[in-house]
């Protein structure tokens, strides 16, 4: 059987660890995701910038009293996108 394809846009290092936290969350904060993942903000953004351009998340910029608050959730096609990502990794492991 052939390797699957692995999506290039969740291969990323920190785009594949914003979407496994987002997995198991459905939704986070960005100082959350920027505190787990140990990016920096500006490579954060970016990347989060990326995957809500690619409908993987959505992205919901609100403030808290006053302090602007970036709340990031997975949506169905970034769900799918990310299981889809696993069960070709797996084809790549039981060889």
């Amino acid at each position: 059987m052939p390797f699957q394809p692995l999506d290039p846009l969740l291969h990323a290092e920190l785009r594949l660890a914003i979407m496994s936290l987002l997995i198991g969350a459905d939704e986070a904060e960005f100082p959350y995701i920027k505190e787990q993942t140990g990016a920096t903000a500006g490579n954060l953004s970016v990347q989060i910038d990326k995957l809500s351009t690619a409908g993987y998340i959505e992205v919901e910029k609100t403030f808290k009293g006053k302090r602007p608050c970036t709340i990031c959730r997975i949506t169905e096609k970034g769900r799918h996108a990310f299981e889809v990502y696993v069960e070709a990794l797996k084809s790549y492991l039981v060889k």
